[in-house]
């Protein structure tokens, strides 16, 4: 698909659900209903356009007299930051439109009650971030490439080649009791079950992954089943 005939893809689909009663748009009251979690800049545009950053102000945690550890640069670096919605949500169908910097990385949480504490902490435990406490839908711009965008993050692994670098992209995922289904734009890319001891329900989450990371948002929508 061409960028024009994709533009004019995601503009319809957003007319369609600005039309549609049941969709509701999780941004209509800007950041009222999210919380910011960890040290990340979130920011909603007048254009509806929400995106998210390191600003230099952590850089300067690392500026002093001598070398840096490794340790501590690693935890620098490598600490998240989330935009969580305040409710939780079971089953439903969620649609959002994303861009990220190449490399870059990112992913949107569900179900996760921990809101990704482990994630934003001063040294991450990547043993109980969103994707093992619920789950992570895996966003990645040539960051490393082992789970491609669309996946399920450690249980179902995308196709390579679904999402278009340094674009625009649209991802839909459907959340249901028996199901989890991922769509990265207009194509399946991962589907599972569902881990029957990991929660039903839960909030909806945005990650910015780490601090060389940029991301935007947009027309994120939901229809609850």
């Amino acid at each position: 698909m061409g960028r024009a005939a994709g533009i004019l893809a995601a503009l319809a689909m957003t007319v369609a659900m600005g039309l549609a009663a049941d969709w509701r748009d999780l941004l209509r009251d800007g950041l009222e209903g999210w919380e910011v979690l960890g040290e990340g800049h979130w920011s909603l545009r007048s254009d509806g356009v929400l995106s998210a950053a390191f600003g230099v102000d952590r850089q300067r945690e690392l500026q002093g007299e001598g070398d840096i550890a490794r340790s501590a640069f690693t935890n620098w670096s490598t600490r998240q930051s989330w935009l969580y919605t305040k409710r939780e949500y079971e089953e439903y169908d969620l649609h959002l439109e994303y861009w990220v910097n190449t490399p870059g990385n990112s992913g949107i949480s569900i179900r996760d009650p921990s809101q990704a504490r482990c994630g934003i902490a001063e040294q991450p435990d990547f043993n109980c971030t969103p994707s093992k406490q619920g789950y992570e839908i895996q966003i990645d711009s040539d960051y490393t490439g082992r789970w491609p965008t669309g996946s399920i993050y450690g249980l179902a692994r995308a196709p390579e080649g679904l999402a278009n670098l340094g674009e625009w992209n649209r991802l839909n995922i459907e959340s249901r009791r028996d199901a989890i289904r991922v769509y990265v734009n207009g194509k399946l890319a991962a589907e599972h079950p569902g881990d029957p001891g990991r929660p039903a329900a839960g909030p909806i989450g945005l990650q910015l992954h780490d601090v060389h990371s940029f991301v935007m948002f947009r027309n994120v929508w939901i229809l609850e089943r």
